[in-house]
């Protein structure tokens, strides 16, 4: 991880983690041994940056009883060679040798990539279907689902990366004969993307009805670009989005993904990492709006670290969730927590 004082750059959708800014601030872990499955994490060595098992453990032991993870999609260890479309399965292989790491218990006491999600290239339409099958191989038993962006805007400083990446993919026609091979092989998908495209995900959790679909980050609000300055509207617009989908059965939520720079707050330009209850307070109402829509059994609490790690550290991002989640029931915490996270990913843990 880079080290470096400086506020990172600005240019991409999150910003980069800082281990001597984040070292500032500490504060007491609240309700330490509630179990907590983290649903959402990436594992990377790349670009200068390495957030690999060492450093996920490290977090982790920080002080929240987090028993076990999953892997999320971050085109990690791909193979180098062979086939285009095959060259995923290469990332299953990598995040499953890591969750045989974890079980040895010499990391850490949570079982880390307890599931996985990798990517498969839907556009290959019904030829995704042995690319799917040689990820379901290749992760011995771990491998849940895929997760295929589709996070796209016009506007460069919205898009970011995604900028060059095909708009309206949800509704292509190619994509969806891919989709349609989730469900027959038991796999979910997660989808990542940007508030005004959750119309897009609706139409198709809709056309697939018998397909599990999980909304990462909230249904990303934006709140930079031409949607900075303009909070109160764009949250209308998202909340309005929030509560159709939420009537497709099939589809849960992830509460998190609110620390990257895409929301439009600042925390990671300031001299002092934020509380938990600074953070709580930002989030609240997205939070809210999604549980509320969703309700416990089909939301769960999600790290997505490292990008989140660029505003907040693992301990103050759990702290600030409950926080939130401390209105609730204990068998509502429960789901939200642990609970629909393993039924979700269909997770085997102690």
């Amino acid at each position: 991880m880079t080290t470096s004082t400086a506020a990172a750059s600005s240019s991409g959708l999150y910003a980069d983690p800082r281990e001597d800014w984040l070292a500032q601030y500490t504060e007491e872990v609240i309700d330490p041994a509630r179990p907590i499955v983290d649903p959402h994490h990436h594992l990377w060595d790349r670009g200068g940056q390495r957030y690999m098992i060492e450093e996920m453990a490290a977090d982790i032991a920080s002080g929240h009883n987090i028993v076990a993870t999953v892997y999320v999609d971050c085109r990690s260890m791909y193979r180098a060679s062979g086939p285009d479309a095959f060259r995923p399965v290469g990332e299953v292989e990598f995040a499953n040798g890591v969750a045989a790491m974890s079980a040895s218990g010499g990391y850490s006491p949570a079982r880390i990539n307890a599931g996985i999600v990798s990517h498969v290239n839907l556009l290959l339409g019904d030829r995704a279907r042995p690319v799917l099958e040689a990820e379901i191989t290749a992760g011995n038993g771990r491998f849940r689902g895929i997760r295929h962006s589709s996070a796209w805007d016009a506007e460069f400083e919205v898009a970011g990366m995604y900028a060059k990446r095909p708009k309206g993919i949800l509704l292509d026609p190619t994509f969806r004969e891919g989709f349609a091979c989730l469900a027959p092989l038991g796999l979910s998908f997660d989808a990542w993307l940007f508030h005004p495209q959750i119309g897009e995900l609706t139409d198709l959790a809709r056309a697939f009805p018998d397909t599990r679909i999980m909304l990462d980050h909230c249904g990303g609000p934006i709140g930079i670009g031409r949607f900075a300055g303009k909070r109160e509207e764009t949250f209308a617009s998202w909340k309005a989005s929030i509560l159709e989908i939420a009537k497709c059965p099939n589809v849960s939520v992830k509460l998190g993904g609110l620390a990257m720079r895409l929301l439009g707050y600042d925390f990671h330009e300031r001299p002092m990492p934020p509380s938990s209850e600074q953070a709580a307070a930002a989030w609240r109402p997205y939070i809210e709006t999604c549980i509320e829509a969703f309700g416990p059994t089909r939301a769960m609490f999600e790290s997505n670290f490292p990008p989140d790690k660029g505003q907040c550290s693992y301990q103050v991002i759990f702290n600030a969730f409950k926080r939130i989640a401390a209105q609730y029931s204990e068998a509502e915490k429960t789901a939200l927590f642990s609970r629909t996270a393993v039924d979700f990913y269909r997770l085997r843990v102690e």
